[in-house]
């Protein structure tokens, strides 16, 4: 009886990083989607392991993975903290929702708006006063901030339409300034200190700021953070992310071609505000009141250090710099204004030494590490040898230098061959038996690769037909090429011509 493997993960010869399947043939590949997707949750690729020969499959994609590492281990260890660092993590998970949904308006839509804050603030403040002053239960408030953001969002993205870059970030910093001074002055709305106290919340008003009812934040939160990330991949990975990836190439090629990116845009604008409404009433929920210190600069300078530290475009980075900031801010509130100069500081070495923030740390570094690589690879070559210094820092396969390391000392070797002799030994008799030196030489001549490589071509009848030279192109569809006009009446002659050719481009090299 026959024992069929089963599916396990195992690592490939001395790379031990890469995550393969040994699958099994009579079972049908089956790979799982997200909803409203025609992506995978994971990129596994079918390739043949070049040890064993057998079909495997390769996970391209590890990022998947790494995010359900981190989550789920948030999820695991946070009802084992303190109170303190579960309030932290919930906010943590406020914090890089926001964040997650900035990204993808700063970098996917390529928008540089500074009233992300300012669309939380003004529709929490909407939740909340329908809550507080219309009755409006607190399911119901996630849908009102939601509604109010996509207002909010169209209204700011008419301007987007005909300003760009640093015009329209001051004209959003003003707006966000307008906001926060329009609370101010309506009394009505916030009539204690600018504020609306008292909102309804999914906690319960006896587990207020119990552990219980900080367990029940987090849990929220982090469903909270699920499904921004859901939305960014919704959003950044399906044909509206494809369309703004292809504009930021080459806009003019894009919009040549039929992309209309600034509507791509748009739509991105407006689903990323209604997110953050939706956001803002959770804000108002979470803290049972909402007040003017959402639409402070220095909330919206923190929620900048967060995406620096990061690395901005990323959904990741966004993460990970909320962590780092919030870590900091709150978790070392004892030191007062201090813990701020502290995250302006890792923003500042950030920036300088990380070209994309710490989730591009990896890539810079193996870009380095390649690039010295190929540095000191180069500086062994010697001019007319293998590789040339400037080209081996190019080559990506790195088994090409060796090889032309290989036949460099090969031609070498076979230039000391070339006599007078040998030469007429070829010419008195171009086929059948040949000395070890000449057999040698035509035996690297018949290795040579296709492209440019020499031919025979007959010209004329059978019975009264000539030879010609000629140069195969190597590509399918591409005729060869005549190497000179030059006729030959033997096949004999046409040889050693072929020969001669050969010789001479071995001497040249």
């Amino acid at each position: 009886m026959e024992v069929k493997p089963t599916q396990r993960l195992f690592n490939v010869g001395q790379r031990p990083d890469e995550l393969t399947l040994k699958p099994r043939g009579d079972k049908p590949w089956h790979r799982l989607r997200p909803p409203f997707t025609r992506r995978h949750w994971l990129a596994w690729r079918g390739v043949y392991n070049p040890k064993s020969l057998r079909r495997e499959r390769r996970l391209l994609d590890k990022r998947p993975l790494w995010w359900g590492l981190g989550l789920g281990g948030l999820l695991v260890v946070t009802p084992f903290m303190s109170e303190q660092m579960i309030n932290i993590a919930a906010i943590f998970c406020i914090f890089s929702a926001i964040n997650v949904i900035w990204t993808l308006i700063v970098g996917a839509a390529g928008i540089f708006s500074l009233a992300t804050m300012a669309v939380v603030g003004i529709c929490g403040y909407a939740a909340a006063a329908a809550n507080v002053y219309l009755g409006v239960p607190w399911p119901l408030m996630m849908p009102v901030g939601a509604v109010v953001g996509l207002v909010f969002g169209l209204f700011l993205a008419l301007p987007s339409t005909r300003l760009d870059g640093l015009y329209y970030a001051l004209l959003t910093l003003g707006i966000a300034e307008i906001c926060r001074v329009s609370i101010t002055q309506i009394k009505a709305l916030a009539p204690n200190n600018s504020s609306i106290n008292n909102v309804d919340s999914f906690i319960p008003a006896a587990w207020h700021l119990q552990r219980p009812g900080l367990l029940v934040g987090f849990a929220a939160a982090f469903l909270l953070l699920l499904a921004a990330l859901l939305v960014f991949r919704l959003v950044n990975s399906e044909r509206l992310g494809l369309l703004l990836q292809s504009a930021r190439e080459d806009e003019a090629f894009s919009e040549a071609i039929g992309i209309d990116y600034r509507a791509a845009r748009w739509w991105v604008f407006v689903l990323a505000s209604c997110a953050l409404g939706a956001i803002g009433a959770f804000y108002a929920m979470f803290y049972r009141s909402i007040s003017l210190a959402v639409f402070s600069l220095d909330q919206l300078l923190l929620l900048f250090a967060m995406i620096v530290i990061g690395g901005l475009g990323r959904s990741e980075g966004a993460v990970l710099g909320t962590a780092v900031v919030v870590l900091i801010d709150k978790g070392l509130i004892g030191l007062g204004p201090l813990r701020i100069i502290i995250v302006t500081a890792v923003m500042i070495v950030v920036a300088l030494f990380a070209r994309d923030g710490l989730t591009g740390i990896k890539a810079q570094f193996r870009g380095f590490r390649n690039r010295k690589k190929s540095e000191r690879r180069a500086a062994r070559t010697e001019k007319g040898g293998e590789v040339m210094p400037e080209e081996a820092t190019e080559i990506a396969d790195k088994q090409l230098v060796y090889r032309r390391l290989f036949d460099k000392r090969l031609r070498d070797s076979l230039k000391a061959l070339i006599t007078p002799e040998l030469i007429a030994e070829h010419r008195a008799k171009p086929l059948g038996q040949h000395t070890d030196a000449l057999d040698r030489l035509l035996n690297y001549f018949r290795r040579e690769e296709m492209p440019d490589k020499y031919g025979i071509l007959r010209v004329g009848p059978l019975t009264s037909c000539s030879y010609r030279v000629i140069a195969l192109s190597g590509r399918a569809g591409h005729p060869p090429r005549v190497v000179d006009d030059k006729l030959y009446p033997t096949l004999n002659e046409a040889f050693h011509a072929v020969f001669l050719l050969r010789v001479n481009d071995l001497l040249a090299s």
